[in-house]
């Protein structure tokens, strides 16, 4: 029969609360990875679904919003949830760190159970083979190197961010945490913008944001002579940093929806997987261009 979003959500869900259950209580490394594995593998599949679930749930005008703020959780987490886990690990020991997470995931669980739809399913396939049927699409292989590039570039920059604002901006230690905070809340406004770009001109937009973001890397080195410009700039690739996220998520689904429906979650998860890809290009570019070119070189390579 068809697949219940539902039911794969709660038991998504589950896993990750057991995951990070493992961690806390683990007493050896063994446990300790396995668990970190097991958590890792139910989150990512998580965010697939909860994207499956903005596309049946909100109206095609307001999808690119809900998806927008599905990825704005990426952020917020870096804004406040590192900074709340950094303070209770130092204060009460890093596993009361895991059972926050452990409540708050079981918090989620409860809303989702009380408030999430429990008719919508994806469309049942013979095998897993019709799935993977959407990889012939040529629109769908094109889309897949879009978030790959767009974070292979800009992580190059990001991975390097704090040696940057302190060795090139001359950012003081005690006005560090500040900085990267502010940071944070411009990668929030990108997710957010993101949800107004694809609500308008989606992917077509995109072109004149990388020619944006292209001359902010570019001039970067040049422009950070005056740190106060120099800071400007770091803000404004801040902003541009996700505001392919909701266009391309929109995109995906959309292709689904019409010609895949039994590949919907699959098609879901590609921005992830791929950005992700691009993420590790990036940061390891990052690390070849500051050991061998040195920290000044990494925005325009």
């Amino acid at each position: 029969g068809k697949k219940s979003l539902y039911k794969a959500l709660l038991i998504l869900l589950s896993i990750f609360i057991v995951g990070n259950l493992l961690t806390a209580l683990a007493n050896n490394y063994i446990i300790l990875t396995v668990s970190r594995l097991i958590t890792a593998t139910s989150s990512g599949a998580c965010i697939a679904v909860a994207l499956a679930f903005a596309n049946f749930i909100a109206p095609i005008k307001k999808r690119g919003w809900l998806v927008s703020w599905v990825f704005s959780g990426f952020s917020i987490a870096s804004v406040f949830g590192v900074p709340f886990g950094t303070w209770i690990s130092k204060n009460y020991g890093w596993r009361y760190s895991f059972y926050a997470i452990i409540l708050v995931s079981i918090i989620i669980l409860f809303f989702s159970i009380l408030l999430l739809p429990k008719n919508i399913h994806q469309q049942a396939s013979k095998n897993f083979k019709e799935q993977l049927r959407i990889f012939g699409d040529r629109r769908i292989q094109i889309g897949m190197f879009l978030p790959m590039f767009n974070l292979a570039g800009i992580y190059v920059f990001y991975t390097y961010l704090q040696p940057i604002l302190s060795h090139i901006l001359l950012v003081k230690e005690n006005f560090l945490t500040l900085t990267l905070f502010l940071y944070g809340l411009m990668a929030l406004i990108s997710n957010q913008l993101s949800g107004k770009i694809s609500s308008s001109s989606g992917l077509k937009k995109m072109p004149e944001i990388y020619i944006g973001q292209f001359l902010l890397l570019v001039l970067f080195p040049f422009l950070a002579v005056v740190p106060f410009i120099g800071m400007v700039v770091v803000m404004l690739l801040g902003v541009s940093m996700y505001l392919l996220h909701s266009p391309i998520q929109i995109f995906f689904l959309t292709v689904a929806e019409a010609d895949y429906p039994q590949s919907l979650i699959l098609a879901s998860s590609l921005n992830s997987i791929f950005a992700n890809f691009g993420i590790a290009l990036g940061s390891a570019t990052g690390g070849i261009v500051t050991e061998y070119f040195g920290l000044n070189k990494i925005a325009p390579i």
